[in-house]
């Protein structure tokens, strides 16, 4: 939420929930319940594959204001323009049509109103600003009525048929109507009087056009997209060929729509010189807009979306003729599988019911191959082992095949199951030349991969999966429609099955081995189940229940042996601990059947999906492991880290990495000699974090610590450089840069007497030696390179200032060839400037990189006596530009969730405090603190800043406490803080146990037994030290006596006119580490409510300090509700919170103009006031954790219920956490914010926040 919404909480649905909580206590027995209650998902979503546009039906693409949307087989993509970043962002996955959607519109007078249609006649009406069904409307079906009328002329009198192909209205009148035939072209039709306008001529008899639309900015023109290759034609009805052709892509168009309003662009400062009415020999002249040759029809400023046959969709920009945004080569329909490459854990194949396998590379979430295609629905694919670069596909009707990704081409095919369907190939990763194969024929097929059958297994019914063990070379298990799950063992000759296990009530069909579990494995079935086998027992060993619908997806952690994870047509993922059969989490984002699970043994805790909508996640799993990484941090021993798969299966033993991977990390440190934690820490890291970035980061703070850069890998380059390397490693890749392609057609319609009555003027002036006058008439002219390059016989200043006039001129068109402009005369802060304007944050970098070392140089002038009046020395101001710009791009990273690579952009510039600030702000706590550990001093404040977080997230009660466990790693990881006497103190008062397990914990950290802390506390209260009095009743046996001590003592100081935050702020921070039970007790119940209402007080302050803005109204509104509701005695009215909110808001709001509303400025009183706040809240001490946090996937859509914040009344975008009701939802970053500033639940049950 902005800082300018207002906010009135009443008006929030879930305010009446709210109110309820903060009346009516729990009941004493339930706010154990309650802490349980609260939650946040264990797998979190990282990264999204959109699908791409559906080649099928007509209306699939549609376009509003800064929306557009275009539709896959069952969903609806809306991406929204960024106006800061001038980019288009996906917004929402819509997708509640059971059938293939055939057409959708945007309504034309409400932008946030939109249809959807689908092939059941069903018509959905959406709100898309909160992604919810407005009305469903079915029995949609219309009666035909229709006659043929306007055949093309050259088929009058004949038989032959011409498909209308496109049609559309002029939107200016009824009268004129666009015709497009398959094979005749288009005309231009007047409808009243039936007859043809024009005919339209294409370059080549060979084009085709299927679809094309009016630009309605520009009366008269259209455009047309080529259906057979990817040319975009730009018409004007008055010509019969085309005014411009854009070869955009190889594969044809299927939709075009025009943006009516195209999105407003971010003007640069410089305006046109102003117009000079006194001509002189020397006065400068007014040029013409840069125009392409065909000057009568120049291109307007449109925005197209474009979609393509083979999926593609994008938003082509006509008049600075590039992309503004291209989605490229997506699967349009279900993607029934996918893989990673076994000797590369960033490409992901995956295969589609749309015939085509695709890999891709999952940091960039780009296609880097595709398959031929036509290969009809491809069910399943395996990859081969190694590095063969090739992938086996099973297909539905036409066998199964290898295609070698490299070449580009199919190389073998199978055929020996006939037409029938093959719904799973899998190529065995011991002996690379064997590939099994199973099909609705009932036989599974053991071949070579040259073809010869080596065994032919025969089943009762159709066979649906089948997988080899990875312990055994000979062993083969398959799922049948007979419900039953088989175990072959090839070394035989027979063809009877070794064991049979039954127990699933409906069809199995996929089938998983152990990895790490020799002689287990597991099957998903039609019921519903997931059952665990042990084939050395002969037994059903679990049966895992709690999917609606059958079961697709299967997939063992390579790493946890106990952790099984599957996917259902009930469009969920779950996790399950298959030592006791609970679900550890169930994910709701897919918006459809799930049916491909895959991770590699290199990044074992990121999970890739895929689903019937389209749409490949990624996800990661390392919350749920969450103590390894600790144990991993504070240096643990091996024990602790890594085990065996005995000791990891046995009931409730916390998680062990028992991997190849893991194995092999260690045994490397084994041979290293010296401080191996560095190594340690980073190895880890990389091998927990999901892509995205921790890998570059890690190759950074490598450059900063002085490694070789010989030691760098190689595609370093590819990320983000450290500045010393950026121009050393992109001079020898030019740097690709749009520049505007003269028209291909020549001569428009001009006014040439005037243009040759100038020319003859300046060829006079030229003569006569009047150069500068020559010059000036070429610039009116439009002639900017004659003039430039005659220029520097006037002066070289006066060459310089036409430079700058031309550069100037050419930012206001946004041109790109502004850029050479710029660099000849060295102003680099225009260039920088423009890059920025457009979003183009990483050549902006480039630029001002370039200046800092010098490669850019700001001419200097020779005065009179030939001395050169040098401009003095610009490296500092290039320095802080290069901050500057550094900064720019990380903030863009950074609130588009990609918290690791906002970090890598600082570290690039050696900005140590901010690199680690945005880590802790994207609540990556255990890479903030890795990274810290090993750059040390620099880095210490802000990693001391997440030890102290990350101890809070093993105090949460929901996992850990009374988990002694747990509060082993609180204690590890506050001994990592060189003065970390407090933070023990606040753990120590905080955790829930007997006296003998509390007085443990005392001893651990150093501090007397619970008595004679109770003593302590006797005795300093008489000597008045109020902080450390209740710092020992709080470690005593009666924590509660340290109520009345700091609420007496907050409730003075906010009674004087001088206290700050900081004075009060750590007397309410140690208070709230009371126990919750002692808390609770109803002989508290007025202190907890002064309590509650001090912190929610103090916590808007630190809120406005830290300008977490989307809270701050919540926090002063849960005050006042509070004051409102409770009888207590404080020095706070709620007046006085409504008056301070509302400076609050007048002033930030003055400082930041919208778009939207002129803000009426702050009244003198509502300045003061504001003032008096600004000189309490003081500046942040910790530089760097001023603004809002944003975690990873905080942009990312979920198909999922669409939960609406408490807080905010606003629809949550990304992750959710849940409240202690288990009803009431707050967007995961509010939360984070809130925790920080006000450790009590925003429901006022004095319960506290733990969403770490």
């Amino acid at each position: 939420m902005s800082s300018g919404s207002v906010f009135f909480i009443s008006t929030v649905p879930s305010f009446m929930a709210w109110m309820t909580y903060i009346s009516h206590w729990f009941d004493e027995d339930d706010w154990y319940e309650g802490q349980q209650r609260a939650k946040m998902s264990h797998v979190k979503q990282v990264g999204l594959l959109a699908a791409g546009c559906q080649p099928w039906n007509k209306d699939i693409c549609a376009a509003s204001g800064d929306r557009f949307a275009y539709c896959a087989t069952l969903a609806v993509y809306i991406y929204q323009l960024d106006h800061r970043y001038n980019e288009f962002k996906l917004h929402a996955i819509m997708s509640e049509h059971k059938k293939t959607i055939t057409a959708i519109s945007w309504c034309p007078h409400n932008p946030d109103v939109f249809a959807s249609a689908s092939a059941d006649s069903l018509v959905i009406i959406w709100n898309v600003n909160e992604q919810k069904v407005v009305a469903k409307l079915d029995n949609t079906k219309g009666s035909k009525n229709q006659k043929h009328v306007l055949r093309p002329e050259s088929l009058e009198g004949t038989d032959e048929e011409d498909p209308v192909t496109a049609l559309e209205w002029d939107p200016l009148s009824t009268d004129y109507l666009l015709v497009a035939n398959l094979h005749n072209g288009i005309r231009l039709v007047d409808s009243e009087s039936l007859s043809c306008i024009t005919t339209f001529s294409f370059p080549s008899a060979a084009a085709s056009v299927q679809c094309l639309a009016w630009v309605s900015s520009a009366p008269g023109m259209f455009i047309t997209g080529d259906s057979q290759v990817g040319v975009l034609r730009v018409w004007n009805v008055s010509r019969t060929t085309p005014i411009e052709n854009f070869k955009l892509k190889q594969t044809g168009f299927h939709g075009l729509h025009v943006l009516s309003s195209p999105p407003k662009q971010k003007s640069c400062s410089s305006q046109y010189p102003p117009k000079n009415h006194h001509t002189s020999s020397t006065s400068e002249a007014v040029p013409p807009p840069t125009l392409t040759q065909n000057q009568a029809f120049s291109l307007p400023p449109g925005h197209t979306v474009c979609c393509f046959m083979d999926g593609g969709v994008g938003l082509y920009d006509m008049g600075a003729k590039k992309w503004d945004f291209l989605r490229d080569l997506g699967h349009v329909e279900t993607i029934f599988d996918c893989k990673f490459k076994p000797d590369n854990p960033d490409l992901l194949a995956t295969a589609s019911f749309d015939g085509t396998i695709k890999v891709w590379d999952i940091n960039t979430l780009s296609a880097v191959y595709t398959s031929p295609g036509n290969e009809g629905v491809i069910y399943s694919i395996s990859w081969a082992p190694g590095n063969l670069n090739c992938i086996a596909g099973g297909t539905s009707r036409n066998g199964a095949f290898i295609w070698d990704i490299r070449k580009g081409k199919i190389i073998t095919r199978f055929s020996e199951h006939g037409k029938n369907g093959i719904f799973c190939i899998a190529w065995s990763h011991k002996d690379s030349k064997r590939i099994a194969t199973c099909s609705s024929d009932g036989f599974c097929i053991i071949r070579t991969i040259d073809g010869n059958v080596l065994h032919k297994y025969k089943h009762p019914a159709a066979v649906f999966g089948c997988d080899w063990s990875q312990n055994n070379k000979d062993m083969i298990a398959t799922g049948c429609e007979d419900k039953n799950v088989r175990v072959y063992y090839l070394a035989t000759s027979s063809d009877q099955p070794l064991k049979v296990f039954t127990g699933h009530t409906a069809k199995v069909f996929h089938v998983r081995w152990s990895p790490l579990r020799e002689g287990i494995l597991c099957s998903g079935s039609d019921d519903g189940t997931v059952r665990i086998w042990d084939y050395t027992q002969d037994a059903c060993i679990n049966v895992l229940s709690g999917h609606t619908a059958p079961v697709r997806g299967l997939m063992w952690n390579p790493e946890i042996p106990y952790l099984l994870i599957s996917g259902s047509w009930d469009y969920t993922i779950r996790v399950w601990d298959t030592r006791d059969g609970t679900c550890l989490d169930t994910v709701y984002d897919h918006g459809a059947d799930v049916y491909g699970l895959t991770c590699h043994p290199s990044r074992p805790f990121t999970m890739a999906s895929c689903s019937r909508d389209s749409t490949v996640r990624l996800w990661s799993l390392t919350p749920l492991i969450n103590p390894l990484q600790i144990n991993i941090i504070t240096d643990r021993c091996w024990d602790d880290i890594i085990g065996n798969t005995d000791r990891a299966v046995e009931s409730g033993a916390p998680p062990l990495l028992c991997g190849k991977v893991s194995r092999d990390i260690k045994q490397e440190l084994e041979k290293l000699s010296g401080s191996l934690q560095g190594k340690k820490l980073r190895w880890f890291s990389e091998f927990f974090s999901p892509p995205g970035g921790s890998k570059n980061l890690w190759d950074l703070v490598a450059v900063i610590k002085g490694q070789d850069d010989s030691l760098l890998p190689q595609n370093y380059c590819k990320g983000i450089m450290h500045m010393k390397h950026l121009i050393r490693f992109r001079l020898s890749k030019a740097q690709e840069l749009t520049t505007v392609k003269m028209s291909k057609f020549g001569g428009g319609i001009g006014a040439p007497s005037k243009e040759e009555r100038l020319k003859e003027a300046a060829e006079i002036h030229l003569r006569l030696g009047q150069i500068q006058r020559y010059c000036e008439l070429m610039v009116e002219l439009g002639e900017w390179d004659k003039a430039l390059s005659v220029a520097p016989g006037v002066s070289m200043k006066y060459w310089r200032k036409l430079m700058q006039r031309r550069a100037d001129q050419l930012i206001q068109e946004e041109n790109d060839d502004v850029i050479p402009y710029c660099i000849a005369i060295g102003d680099v802060k225009k260039l920088v400037s423009f890059f920025t304007s457009r979003g183009q944050l990483k050549e902006a970098l480039l630029v001002a990189q370039a200046a800092c070392e010098g490669n850019i140089q700001m001419l200097t002038l020779s005065t009179t006596s030939g001395t050169s009046n040098s401009a003095g020395n610009n490296t500092d101001d290039y320095n802080d530009l290069l901050q500057k710009v550094s900064k720019e791009l990380a903030d863009w990273y950074f609130q588009d969730g990609r918290a690791v690579l906002a970090a890598c952009c600082h570290l690039a510039v050696e900005n140590i405090e901010l690199a680690m600030a945005n880590l802790i702000r994207g609540n990556e706590l255990e890479l903030a603190i890795s990274v810290g550990t090993v750059l040390g001093e620099s880095a210490a404040p802000a990693t001391h800043y997440a030890l102290e977080l990350l101890a809070r997230k093993c105090m949460a009660v929901i996992t850990c406490f009374p988990s002694l466990g747990y509060r082993d790693l609180a204690v590890d990881l506050l001994m990592m803080i060189p003065d970390n006497k407090l933070q023990l103190v606040k753990l120590c008062a905080f955790y829930p146990g007997c006296t003998a397990e509390i007085n443990d914990l005392h001893e651990k950290c150093n501090l007397p037994d619970v008595e004679e802390c109770m003593r302590v506390a006797e005795t300093i209260q008489v000597d008045g030290d109020v902080f450390e009095t209740m710092k020992f009743y709080l470690l005593s046996t009666e924590p509660e006596k340290a109520l009345p001590v700091g609420i007496q003592y907050v409730k003075e100081q906010l009674c004087g006119s001088d206290w700050t935050l900081d004075s009060v702020f750590p007397y309410l921070d140690l208070l709230s580490y009371i126990r919750t039970e002692q808390l609770m007790l109803p002989k508290c119940s007025e202190f907890r409510n002064e309590l509650l209402i001090l912190c929610g007080y103090i916590g808007a302050l630190l809120a406005i300090r830290r300008e977490y803005n989307s809270i701050v109204p919540a926090l002063y509104e849960y005050t006042s509700q509070l004051l409102k509701r409770r009888e207590v005695s404080v020095p706070l009215k709620i007046e006085q919170l409504s008056e301070e909110l509302d400076a609050w808001r007048a002033c930030t709001q003055s400082n930041k103009p919208t778009d939207e509303l002129p803000c009426s400025p702050p009244s003198e009183s509502q300045r003061a006031l504001y003032s008096v706040l600004v000189s309490r809240i003081q500046g942040e001490p910790l530089k760097g954790m001023v603004g809002p946090d944003c975690v990873t996937g905080s942009n990312l859509p979920s198909h999922s219920d669409v939960h609406t914040s408490c807080l905010t009344g606003l629809k949550i975008q990304g992750p959710v956490f849940f409240l202690e009701d288990g009803k009431s939802t707050i967007s995961l970053n509010d939360a984070l914010m809130w925790a920080k500033v006000n450790p009590f639940s925003p429901l006022g049950t004095g319960i506290r926040l733990n969403p770490f």
